[in-house]
This record gives structure tokens, sequence and C-alpha cells, in this order.
């Protein structure tokens, strides 16, 4: 046996059996005393070997007996904390990796609570804050370089990513603050920080070492959810350590190439959202994504298809990251590929929800502004077929947010793409997003070129305005003018004009035969136009005549074009048609139902006549709306009271009399409108039962379950407001039991449009038929309806599905709620 190994294995064991039998604290401060030798901590320290030795073989289990003997008894033998002070000196000046994970050892096996659980854990606080955990990460990063033991490394990474965890299961209500997720992992990125510092130190003095445990914390940390946190403190020291430092690079690149494939996302996507900018991003990566698979799928195709919940800096990094290399700007024109290919495909288009559509569209105009023509036209016959198709695609769209998407990114890239064509214009209101979007196409300025550039237009800011104005304001140019400048009449006051109407020529018509007569053979166009403003004022003054001439004189105005630029041709054309249609319903209603399938009518007629019906029911089924309509005419000056407003003397004597009458009691100010039939129950048939009839007849100019999607999505709308102003009718049940088979035959459609129209006819029929009914005559159709509802609230893609899925689920739970309160005794 060698006398070294042995001397040691001596002194340790006679120092295990004093520890465990005395209770001198003399003699127990003398033998640990002794023992510290072997760490180096004496005047007189052991021999390497038996440094080496003790460390390897005996440390462990020497603390294990520490921790055994701690209790307030053993630690009050000496006076002052001098035995406590010794007896942690060994946690805290011994092998870090060692005293570290006894000490985790015994905090998760003491019983709780204790004197002794509690004490290890303030000693474990103590450790993190001298620094020891930075020594743990240095010692397996020196151990590389040699066979490792990958038990104690992994026993190592689960203690140190846990320990969270693990001490908040342990102290529960005791938990120290050290311990909290949010203040241990920036502290534990501090540590990374120094290790790598460490690990630079040490290539640069020639030494080998690795970082393969560091990435290992890292990766683990970040699956562990703690990415903000951890990389929250580690990237902005990074960023300025590999500002120019070309080994600090290297071993960022290192860091983040060695993190296992099971963490390579979480710490990617942490990154990239961390970093301020492509260049940044770039320093800490290199070229990862060309040499690791996982890496390229993760930059390539995951954050960019698969995630679209991030901001557009952070998109604007990731893009900028790939074009900033020549070798990744290969995958960056790969990525503008799939990307229009999906933007393109008229699957994404319906099943994908609005804000990614937006978040891919955003990237196209990223990749655009990144790359150069050259690399454009080598692809220009790909990238433009993807276009053309997804312009299509999206101008059918019956959404105005995916319609705009289309036209934006259709003008910027058609531009791009093929600038020797014809550019692609579309008329769209601008809003922040549209000027974002195109924001996002204009390459980034370089970081010098603003201060090239600012400071130009500032001394024209900065001039003092004493030369160019006097007194009052008045610029000197105007006193220094010659005579004709001052005799000018800017001066004067002009009249005010406001209330002034333009003069005609021609008298409006005093008869709706009269309008019918001018709007259809009337060459002159003032009378038209007179005819035109004044029909809706005539139509309900004179109902009788109305009447007589109802269908022609709708047929009339459905076909009118407009001839002159009237204003407001569009509404008065409108609010004529709801004229017509309030005073003869059944008729009208009739006639625009058959209309509304008829070949030779355009989409904005058929369009038309759903808002024109939908106005008109709103009209008929308004409380008190015989005493309010002749409101909507335009009144005659000659009929206009002669006094039109009292004396001001008047109201001076009204006040004083009022102020100075006594009254006992005082009746309601005003009344509460009067009760009134819905007149819209009497016509309602007319305007639901012909309009969802034919709705699966196909026409030859006229496919509503085709390309017509946006005709059957406003008539879902339009119908579920049929059904509920029908609320209260006799009509109402089988009105919601025809709108439920209407439902449940598109339910499935592909048009996010169409069946937002369908969830709101769900919600009409709940609100509109009463609840007895409902159980009596439709209760298959409910049950139905209510696993769909389910299935869309949790599965559809589009939010605004989810949402009134969710309303009418809203809906039914309070409907059953109702009857189980009228059935229960």
């Amino acid at each position: 046996m060698d006398p070294v190994l042995s001397s040691v294995r001596l002194t340790v064991r006679e120092a295990v059996h004093t520890l465990s039998s005395s209770e001198d604290g003399g003699r127990i401060f003398s033998t640990l005393g002794s023992l510290k030798r072997y760490l180096g901590e004496t005047e007189n320290p052991a021999l390497p070997g038996e440094q080496e030795e003790f460390a390897r073989v005996h440390f462990s289990a020497f603390l294990r007996c520490l921790v055994g003997k701690l209790s307030p008894d053993w630690l009050e033998l000496l006076p002052n904390g001098q035995l406590e002070e010794l007896w942690a000196s060994f946690f805290l000046k011994g092998p870090a990796d060692q005293a570290f994970l006894v000490l985790m050892e015994a905090i998760e096996g003491a019983a709780r609570p204790s004197f002794r659980l509690m004490k290890m854990a303030r000693l474990l606080a103590r450790f993190l804050r001298e620094g020891r955990m930075a020594t743990v990460m240095e010692g397996q990063c020196w151990q590389q370089t040699e066979l490792a033991f990958p038990l104690l490394q992994e026993a190592l990474l689960t203690k140190v990513v846990g320990l969270p965890d693990c001490l908040g299961n342990c102290l529960q209500r005791e938990n120290l603050a050290e311990f909290f997720p949010q203040n241990y992992f920036p502290l534990l990125g501090e540590e990374v920080v120094r290790v790598l510092q460490a690990v630079v130190d040490s290539l640069r003095g020639g030494l080998d070492c690795s970082v393969s445990f560091v990435s290992q914390v890292l990766g683990k940390a970040c699956v562990h959810g703690r990415k903000k946190e951890i990389l929250g403190v580690l990237v902005p020291r990074l960023t300025v350590l590999t500002q120019g430092s070309c080994l600090w690079q290297r071993v960022c690149w290192r860091l983040v190439e060695r993190v296992p494939d099971r963490a390579m996302e979480a710490v990617l996507t942490g990154l990239v959202e961390t970093a301020p900018g492509p260049e940044v991003l770039s320093r800490l990566l290199g070229n990862l994504v060309m040499k690791n698979k996982k890496a390229q799928f993760v930059m390539t195709q995951k954050l960019l298809f698969l995630q679209y919940g991030y901001t557009t800096p952070v998109l604007q990094s990731l893009l900028g990251y790939l074009a900033m290399d020549s070798q990744r700007r290969l995958l960056l024109v790969q990525a503008l590929k799939e990307l229009l290919e999906t933007w393109g495909s008229s699957s994404a288009i319906r099943h994908a929800p609005l804000p990614q559509q937006r978040y891919i569209s955003k990237a196209i105009l990223i990749c655009l502004a990144h790359l150069g023509d050259a690399e454009l036209q080598d692809s220009q016959d790909e990238l433009l077929a993807s276009l053309m198709a997804g312009v299509k695609c999206r101008l059918d769209s019956s959404l105005p947010a995916v319609r705009r998407l289309g036209m934006i990114v259709a003008e910027v890239a058609s531009a791009r793409i093929h600038p020797e064509g014809p550019p692609l214009k579309f008329q769209y209101e601008e809003d922040e997003l549209s000027c974002e979007m195109l924001a996002l196409a204009t390459p980034r300025p370089a970081a010098d070129s603003p201060s090239e550039v600012g400071p130009s237009v500032t001394p024209v800011a900065t001039e003092t305005p004493d030369k160019e104005t006097v007194d009052g304001g008045v610029p000197q140019a105007w006193l220094e003018g010659s005579d004709s400048e001052l005799d000018s009449d800017d001066e004067f006051v002009p009249y005010d004009m406001s209330g002034d109407r333009e003069l005609k020529s021609g008298k409006a018509p005093m008869y709706v035969r009269d309008c019918v007569e001018a709007l259809t053979t009337s060459e002159d166009w003032e009378r038209w136009e007179a005819a035109l403003q004044a029909l809706e004022g005539l139509v309900f003054r004179s109902p009788a005549a109305t009447c007589e001439v109802s269908v022609e004189l709708a047929k009339v105005l459905l076909h009118l074009e407009e001839k002159t630029s009237v204003v407001g041709f569009e509404g008065l054309r409108q609010r004529a048609l709801v004229a017509v249609t309030v005073t003869d319903p059944a008729r009208v209603a009739e006639y625009l139902t058959s209309q509304f399938y008829a070949v030779n009518y355009s989409l904005r007629q058929r369009m038309d006549i759903l808002d024109v019906l939908t106005l008109a029911a709103q009209e008929l089924s308004r409380p008190g709306r015989l005493r309010r309509a002749p409101q909507h005419g335009s009144l005659d000056p000659t009929s206009q009271p002669s006094c039109a407003a009292a004396p001001a003397w008047r109201a001076v004597v009204d006040e004083r009399i009022r102020s100075k009458t006594r009254r006992f009691s005082k009746g309601s100010p005003r009344r509460g409108p009067a009760g009134s039939p819905n007149e819209f129950n009497l016509v309602a048939g007319y305007f639901f039962f012909p309009l969802i009839q034919r709705f699966d007849r196909p026409l030859v100019t006229f496919d509503l379950l085709g390309d017509d999607q946006l005709v059957l999505g406003r008539l879902a709308h339009t119908l579920g407001v049929l059904m509920y102003l029908a609320v209260n009718t006799t009509v109402a049940v089988p009105m919601g039991k025809a709108l439920l088979e209407f439902v449940w035959a598109l339910r499935f459609h592909g048009d996010a449009y169409v069946r937002r129209g369908l969830l709101s006819a769900v919600s009409s029929v709940l609100l509109s038929v009463p609840a007895e009914r409902l159980l009596a005559d439709l209760p298959d159709e409910l049950l139905e309806a209510r696993s769909w509802l389910a299935d869309v609230a949790e599965k559809d893609p589009d939010e605004g599905c989810r949402m009134l899925a969710v309303k009418a689920l809203l809906l039914l739970e309070k409907l059953k709620d109702k009857l189980l309160s009228l059935s229960s005794p």
C-alpha cells in the first residue's frame, strides 16, 4: 500500500472518530484545523498528492460526517461561532462540485422543518453569494480534457438547474430569496459569464478546455422555461465582450454549438428574442445554421412558419442574421421561396389564422428588403408564379384584412421581383399596419447614416426670429412691400356662405309618379338629381301613391346608375329603396328576394338587395315607427310655423312663475314610449324564406357554393339579422328551424367570413326563439349545434369564429339554466 495514501486515510479516519465520540470543543477544533492542510488553507499545506487523494477519495465522506454532527449543542461547544465558521469553511473552500452535491443531498434528506435544514439552506445561499457555482462549472470545463465522469456531470447538471424547484419544495414557506427563480437564474447567468471569462483566459494562456458542460446548463435552463431570466443577463454581457474580440466570438459559437439538440430550439428562440439586432446575433451564433441541421430547421422553418407570436423586431433580427453572410444568404433566398409559396397557398389562406398571415407577409417584405436584384432575378419565374397565385387567392377572400395583405405584398413584391414589368397598384385604406409593412420593405440604413444627414437641417430651426418678424408677429417683408400690396382687400372679413344653397333652375317633383318618370325618361340632369333627392320624403308622405307603383319604383332604383356627380348617390338610392320596402313590405320584399337569385345581376346589386332587406326589417321592427316616419322626408319651407321660438321675455316670465309656484307632488316629467305591435311580424316570411330556399342552386353567373363566397357570407349575416328581428313573432320557430338546417349544411365551409355569419345566425336563433319552443321543436338541432360549437371554439383557426362560438355556447348555457329553473318545483 502506498504510504502517502495510507497516511491520508488514517488521518481522515482518526478525525471522523474524534468528531463522532468527542464532546471537547478544543479537540474538535484542532482536529478540523489539521484537516484543512489538505485543502491548502494553512501555512504548511499538505503535499499535492495528499491533497489530490483527500479531494478525490475522502472529501465527500468527510462532509457527510460534518453534516451528521450539525446540531445546536455541537456548534455551541466553542463560543463566538468559531466552530460553525470552521465547519462551513470546508464547504466553501474545498472542491466545489462535491461540496455542492453534499449540500443538496443534505437539504433533500433533512427533516422539515428543522435546525439542520435551515442551516444547510443558509450555507447554500452563502455558497452562491461567494461565486462557488462558477467554480463548480469551471471544474467541469477542465475535466472535459480528460476522461470525464458522465454520471457526476448529469447529477451536477440536474442539481444546478433544478435548484430553485428543489429548495422551494424543501423549504416551502421558509424559502430564501436567493433561491427564487427570478433571482437564481440571473445569478446563474452571471456565473456563466465568469466561467467563459476563465475559459478565454485559459485559451490565451495556451491551455485546453471545453464549454460543453456550460452549454448543457444553458440548454437545460432554457428548456425549463427560464431563458428570459438567464439570457437577459448573459446576452447583454456577451454583446459587449464579443465586440471586437474574435476569441470571444469563437467561444460563443462553440457555446451554442455544443448545446444538445433537444435544447437547441429553446436556446435559439431565446437568443433571437433577446439579441438587440442581427449584428449581435451574428456575433453570437456565427454560421451555426450551416453546421447544425437542427439549428437550420429552427431558424428557417419553425420560427418563420410554425411560431408566429414574435414581434417585428425579432423577425427583423432573424432574417437580418441570415442576410449578413454570403453562405447564409442562400438560406434567405430559399426561405423567401417557401414563404411566398405558403403565402400563395389557397389552403393556407383558408385555414391559417390572420395573425400568422400577417407574420408571413412581414417576413416576405423583410426578405425582399435584404435581397439584391441579382439574387431575385435568379429565381424570378418561381417567385413570380407564387406571388400571382397568392394575389388571386387573397383578392378572392371575403375578409378585408386578407385582401389588404394581398394588395400590400403584391405591390412591393412585384416591383422588386419583376421591375421591368407594369407595376401592380391597388386602392386600400392606409392604417398603422399598412404603414408598418411598407416601412419593412425599405432596407434599414447604415448605422452612421443618421449622423451624416440629420445635422444639415438644424441651422434653419435655430435661427432667431427677431429679424424676420416685428411686433404683433407680422412678417417684416409685408411691411416693406409696395403700395399696391398695402391697398389689397385682404383685411376685409369674408361673408359667411356656409348656409347658402345652390340655385336650381328646375323644380323638385311633387309626386312619386313624377319621380319615377324623371328617373327613367328625363334627360334633364338637374331634374333627375332633384327627383332622387326628394324621393325618400315623398314616399313617406304619400304611402298610398307609393303602394301603387312600389314594385316598379323598386325595380327602377335597383337598376339605377349614377349619371351625374351627385353627392352621396349610393346613400340616396339605398334610403329610397328602404323607404319603398317599408311602405309596401310584402310586395317589394317578394320582388327583391326573387331578383336576388335572378340572372344578369352583379354581385354589388345582390349585396345591395341584402342590405336593403336588413335595413327595412330594422325599420319595421322599431317601436313607434309610424309616429316618427314622416321625419325621414324633407319638410317644405312653407310648412314651418310662423313663430319659430318664443320671445326672450316669455322665457323669463315662465321661469319666475315656476320658481314661485309650490307643488305638493310632481309627476313623471315625460312619458315612456308607448307600446306598439312589431310590424315585421306580418311580413317576416316574405323577407326570410325566399332568401334561404335557393342558396344551393347555382346559376350561370352566380354560384353561392362556389366562387361567390363573399355574397354567401353576407347572406348568412342577413339571415341572422332577420332571425333576430323576428323575436316574439309567430313565425320565429319555423324560421329558426330553417336557419339551423342552413347552418348545418354549411358548417364546414372553408371561408372564415361565411363561418362567422353561420355562428351569428346560431346566436340569433337562441335569442329569438322562446326557450320552451326550442326544447320542444328543435332538441336534436340543439344537441348537434352544441357539439359543433364546442369544436369550433377549440379548433377553428379564425379568432373571430372562436369568439362567436364561445358566445353561442354561453347562450346555450343560459338557456339550459333557464329551463332547469322553470322545471324545478
